[in-house]
């Protein structure tokens, strides 16, 4: 029986024969075909091919592969005769694998070309190209601002550069809005000098806009000068608001001669605006010109004793101004004295604020010398955190005991004590226009509230009453609650951190019951815990129909009160609270849910929101 010889091509890739390799390789083959044994592959030994990653060879010894012809055949001896024939000694070599080769290399070869090409045409036109040193951008910019009443042009030389396309668009669209608000605030956006230039020109076309704010915006001297054109052309704008900006001395001097011939601002806001003396002074030359304004806010700027003599002696020869804001300046006794110079001869003044000039009882001595000997009627002062003491508030009591139109007094941390609470007292026993009083924070004890509550056996005039901060005790809040009970007409009664504790909070509790005027009650920090906040559930759940605002917080009230608190509210039909305090107290998911049930409870029932905080 012949034996085969087999060549194994496992170990190397598999390639089949094509059409034309076959039909050049037919002889051969149909020669084997005919024998009797078949035609198999299979290798006696390693066929070893040597490997590189160059395609064009890979692709060339593929083809030597597929050309390869073996011609076996059987011998009667039984021994194999292997017969390698290579059809490339037959044909001719640069025939189709020179095609082959051709139809890969050259379309390789275009393709790396043109990607060539097309990357350093990519690169030419990204390159950014070198700024022209004499163009318009690299040109200094002029000094000063360039005006022009186009929305959108009314640029700084060069601030175009800073900022975006996207932005400008947003910034020009809203320039155009701006000329149709009634009010525009825009506080706090700190778009700077050039965002002033920018905006501002839209308020001189604006024939609605009545009040506008620029404040906290980092507006400085040089900014002011938008205002310029501004204000000659805009005769509506009533309101002014450049609070927060440091535009100091050198910018109030050029806000004031761009208003001394301005006829539509009546109220303008300095507020932190690092004005001093120089300020102060420019601002009284003002007054001396401007028969238009009537409010003036120069609160928590550097005015001293200088700059308050200023103004005292604009005082004198202005009759238009109705309110002067001077709270955390520099004035002490001095400045004070001097103000009150001014205001003997003023007879249009009727707001006076002063908070936080440590003027000191000389100070209010002065003050209250020149209030009243003075014609203007005044309705609002403000003392607050002067350094007051019990002789101080002697000489405001005796003010206030003349004056038929003070309206609000504040004497807000203090220190006047008992003492001076009795001196405020006897006072307000005769005054009958005083409204609104705040004591808080003057070391009233409860003597000093005991007083203070005989008031109202015959005022019913005080509606508010603040005596929050002022360590009255239990015994305070009795004496307080025992007159208000069936006196006074007091709509808001504030005693918070008046330390009261829960029998403070018992004695409220049962004036509630009686009391029909207390709508506003502030209790917090007291102390009340679960034992007040269940008096003053008790009052609320069948009886109070006054009561609408009600402040708890920092009472260490715990879930039991809140449950109280939450009974109350669904059993009074009539419940008229719409806001309900019990932030910062010791409540857990439990006594929330009970006050959130109650809330929607109310609504359902009546239809009424109840605001409640925890």
């Amino acid at each position: 029986m012949g034996s085969s010889s087999t060549l194994s091509l496992c170990s190397h890739p598999q390639i089949g024969p094509r059409p034309s390799a076959a039909r050049r390789a037919g002889p051969q083959l149909e020669a084997a075909a005919d024998g009797s044994s078949a035609l198999s592959y299979r290798a006696q030994g390693a066929l070893l091919l040597p490997f590189s990653s160059n395609v064009a060879c890979r692709r060339r010894r593929c083809f030597r592969f597929k050309s390869l012809v073996v011609k076996a055949a059987a011998s009667t001896s039984g021994r194999g005769r292997r017969v390698y024939k290579q059809s490339q000694g037959e044909s001719s070599i640069g025939g189709a694998p020179v095609e082959q080769i051709a139809s890969f290399v050259v379309p390789a070869g275009v393709f790396v070309v043109a990607t060539f090409v097309m990357w350093k045409l990519v690169e030419k036109f990204l390159k950014p190209k070198p700024r022209n040193p004499t163009g318009a951008e690299d040109k200094a910019p002029a000094k000063g601002m360039s005006w022009s009443f186009a929305a959108g042009t009314n640029l700084v030389s060069g601030f175009a550069a800073k900022v975006d396309k996207e932005a400008k668009q947003k910034l020009n669209a809203f320039a155009k809005e701006l000329r149709t608000f009634g009010s525009v605030d825009m506080a706090g956006c700190n778009f700077g000098d050039e965002g002033l230039f920018f905006l501002a020109e839209s308020l001189a076309y604006n024939k609605n806009l009545e009040e506008v704010s620029f404040a906290a915006n980092g507006i400085t001297a040089e900014g002011v000068n938008a205002f310029n054109q501004v204000l000659q052309s805009n005769i509506v704008l009533k309101t002014l608001n450049l609070s927060g900006n440091p535009i100091g001395d050198e910018g109030t001097k050029t806000l004031c001669n761009i208003l001394a011939d301005n006829t539509g601002i009546e109220k303008l806001q300095l507020n932190s605006a690092d004005v001093g003396d120089e300020g102060g002074q420019a601002i009284a030359d003002l007054l001396k010109k401007n028969s238009t304004l009537r409010v003036i806010e120069l609160n928590n700027n550097m005015l001293d004793y200088s700059g308050f003599t200023s103004l005292a002696g604009a005082l004198i020869e202005n009759n238009s101004l109705r309110s002067l804001y001077l709270n955390g300046n520099y004035g002490g006794a001095l400045g004070a004295n001097a103000l009150a110079k001014g205001l003997e001869g003023n007879k249009s003044l009727r707001e006076l604020h002063l908070q936080g000039n440590s003027i000191g009882d000389e100070g209010a001595r002065a003050l209250m010398s020149g209030l009243s000997s003075s014609k203007a009627k005044l309705t609002h002062l403000d003392l607050g955190n002067n350094s007051i003491s019990a002789k101080g508030a002697f000489y405001v009591a005796e003010y206030a005991k003349k004056s038929k139109s003070l309206f609000w007094l504040n004497l807000y941390m203090n220190d006047i004590g008992d003492e001076g609470a009795g001196k405020i007292a006897e006072a307000l026993k005769q005054n009958r226009s005083i409204t609104i009083i705040d004591l808080g924070g003057n070391n009233i004890r409860t003597k000093g509230i005991t007083e203070i509550a005989q008031v109202f056996k015959d005022n019913s005039v005080i509606a508010t009453l603040e005596m929050g901060y002022n360590p009255i005790d239990a015994d305070g809040a009795k004496a307080l609650s025992d007159i208000l009970k069936f006196h006074g007409s007091v709509k808001a009664l504030k005693l918070g951190w008046c330390k009261i504790g829960p029998k403070g909070a018992e004695h409220i509790a049962e004036t509630l019951k009686y009391n029909n005027t207390i709508s506003v009650l502030d209790l917090r920090g007291n102390g009340l815990r679960d034992e007040g906040a269940v008096c003053l559930a008790r009052s609320l759940k069948v009886v109070n129909e006054v009561l609408t605002e009600l402040d708890l917080g920092f009472n260490e009230i715990r879930d039991d009160g809140a449950f109280a608190i939450a009974q109350a509210l669904k059993s009074n039909e009539d419940v008229k609270i719409t806001s309900l305090n019990l932030a910062n107290n010791f409540l857990t998911k439990f006594g929330q849910s009970a006050l959130s049930d109650a809330r929607d409870h109310v609504f359902e029932m009546n239809e009424k929101e109840v605001n409640i905080v925890f």
